[in-house]
Formats: structure tokens, C-alpha cells, sequence
């Protein structure tokens, strides 16, 4: 019998998915914890919670511990963590696993020491960090450690993270606090303004995911949209576009642009000149918006591509990082 002793988390805003060495991703759920309000005693994680967001009687409050990709609520967090941690080792518990999570680069050192804690709280024998486009460099295939530069821009729900890669460590980089759940927000505000009818969180992700593309398409898709008409208050159904998604979205997309150019700009000559060369690669969740590498290569004149399973990019980098501690020593930080 196969014990597992090593676990990767790409904990995130929106989703946390773990990766085991040899079996890939075993889970893939929701960053949500349901807690009862009175006693905050944990009722649900994961899948089984999200269906409860905006759904849920006073009771209960479903929330999502991790805001811009870092910890809000500590104790949550652990709860989190220690669910997916026991949940990915089949509840078999003789060891405790040595395990991966990666972290925004943007973070500070405290909230860095955060999720150390809270991994080893949560079960953990040893925690070590990654940053996320490190994780997502390796994980999209990018041989990091090699003395060229490569450029990684990582979308997730929380923030999107560009760096420029290089002999394993970081050359440039910024992070920016928009992700999936900025545009959904957007979306949802844009409906509101426009058509004026209130929807939820869901129904605003449903319009990005099903019509949303990051410029303006030829052939328009549309769908019907139910929610609150906010001059009655009764039940509404009105028919979005996805001209109307990218209209809505072009504000948070241009902070991505910005982001994008800032760290081109700050890259040394040589490495520059590899970027273009090779294009960028675009990877998580936020990448699977239609036309975004269309976007990206049209404003910085760079070719993008989107990675293979870009939604598992990180997940699979942190895997493969703890499977290989000694050659990638140099992109891991603090261990505990």
C-alpha cells in the first residue's frame, strides 16, 4: 500500500485544488466554508458549501476565507486546509504529509507565516511556499531554471500575478488584486446599471464563463439572465450579450494590461528580447476567457498562448516542485 506523504495546494480565492505526486489532481472544489453563526462550528467545505453561498438562512453563513489570494480569516482557512488535506489522504492518517501551497509573490512575510501556520495547524508534518507563478511556470512546462527569460501571467479569481522567470528565481513581477471574481463583480454592477436587474454572484459567473470574451465578438452570444428587477422588486428576466460582458469587464482588464506592460517594461534587454521570442504564457482559471491572448497580444505586440490545462497550471507546478525538493531549492522560500 502506496502511503501519500506529499500534498500541492494552489490555494485559492475561488478555487483550492490539490495535486498528489503520480495520481495529479485529486481535488478541485470551491474555496467556501459554511459555518454556523452561533458557535462557528464548521457545517461544510468545498463543493458542498458553494451551493449555499446567497442561499443560506441566518443560521448559516458561507464565506470565503481567502480574499486577493491571501488569508482573511485564519481560522477558517485552517479549516479549510485541514478538510482538503484529510479529504486528498482518503482519511488513512499514519503519517502527515509534507506539504506544498502556493502564494501570491506579492505577499508579505506575515501573511506568508500565515499560511505556514495554518498548514502545519491544519496536519501538515512540513510546509513549504511557492510563489504562484513560479508554480504555474513549472507547472505549464516552462523550463524555469534555465538562463533565458520566460514570461508567465497567472489569472486566477482572486489576482493575476506576472513575472519573468529566470534561472529559477523571479527577474520581475507584479501582482495585481483582480482576478474572476473582479470581473464577476463587474458584470453583476454593469446588469445593474444598465438593465436594472439585481443578480447574484453565480448568475454573474455563469454570464462571464458562458458569453464573456475579452473583445467584442463578431457573432454576438447571448443569454437570458433571471434576477430582481430593481424598480419593483419582483422576479425579471432580461437577455445579456457578451458585447454587454466585454464592455463590463474592459475596466479590470486594462488594470491586467497595465500590469502586463509595467513588468515588460521593467525587464532587462536580454530577457526581453527571449519574451518576445518565445510570447507569454497565460495560465489559470481567468485564461479561459475567450480572446484573452487575442487581447494581450494586441496591445503589447508580444505573442500569447494559453497553457495546456490552464486551470491546473499551479496545482500541477507545486506537485512537481515537491516531487523534485532539490532541484527547485532556489524557487521554494520559507519552509517550517
Amino acid at each position: 500500500m502506496m502511503f501519500i506523504k506529499k500534498i500541492g495546494i494552489d490555494l485559492g480565492t475561488a478555487n483550492t485544488l490539490v495535486y498528489v505526486p503520480k495520481k495529479g489532481i485529486v481535488i478541485n472544489e470551491p474555496s467556501v466554508v459554511a459555518l454556523s453563526v452561533s458557535d462557528r462550528h464548521v457545517l461544510a467545505v468545498g463543493a458542498e458549501a458553494r451551493e449555499m453561498l446567497g442561499r443560506t438562512p441566518d443560521t448559516i453563513v458561507a464565506s470565503k476565507p481567502l480574499r486577493d489570494g491571501v488569508i482573511a480569516d485564519y481560522r477558517t482557512t485552517e479549516s479549510l486546509l485541514r478538510y482538503f488535506i484529510n479529504k486528498s489522504l482518503g482519511g488513512v492518517r499514519f503519517f502527515r504529509p509534507e506539504v506544498m501551497i502556493a502564494v501570491p509573490a506579492g505577499i508579505t512575510s506575515t501573511e506568508r507565516r500565515a499560511v505556514i501556520d495554518a498548514t502545519i495547524q491544519a496536519g501538515a508534518k512540513a510546509a513549504y511556499i511557492i510563489k504562484e507563478p513560479i508554480a504555474a511556470a513549472i507547472g505549464s512546462n516552462i523550463p524555469i531554471g534555465s538562463a533565458s527569460g520566460h514570461m508567465i501571467i497567472d489569472m486566477g479569481g482572486g489576482t493575476s500575478e506576472i513575472a519573468v522567470i529566470s534561472l529559477g528565481g523571479i527577474v520581475a513581477s507584479t501582482s495585481v488584486r483582480i482576478g474572476g471574481s473582479k470581473f464577476d463583480d463587474a458584470v453583476a454592477d454593469f446588469v445593474r446599471k444598465k438593465y436594472g436587474l439585481a443578480i447574484g454572484d453565480r448568475t454573474a459567473e455563469e454570464l462571464k464563463i458562458e458569453i464573456g470574451s475579452a473583445l467584442p465578438l463578431e457573432d454576438q452570444l447571448t443569454k437570458e439572465v433571471r434576477g430582481r428587477d430593481m424598480v419593483t422588486g419582483l422576479p425579471k428576466t432580461v437577455v445579456v450579450t457578451s458585447n454587454d460582458v466585454t464592455e463590463a469587464i474592459q475596466g479590470e482588464l486594462t488594470g491586467i494590461i497595465q500590469a502586463v506592460k509595467s513588468v515588460l517594461q521593467e525587464t532587462p534587454p536580454e530577457l526581453a528580447a527571449d519574451v518576445i521570442d518565445k510570447g507569454m504564457v497565460i495560465s489559470g482559471g481567468s485564461s479561459l476567457l475567450r480572446n484573452i491572448d487575442k487581447l494581450l497580444t494586441q496591445v503589447t505586440g508580444v505573442p500569447s498562448y494559453i497553457a495546456e490545462d490552464a486551470l491546473l497550471c499551479v496545482a500541477r507546478g507545486t506537485g512537481i516542485a515537491l516531487d523534485n525538493l532539490d532541484s527547485y531549492k532556489r524557487s521554494i522560500l520559507a519552509t517550517k
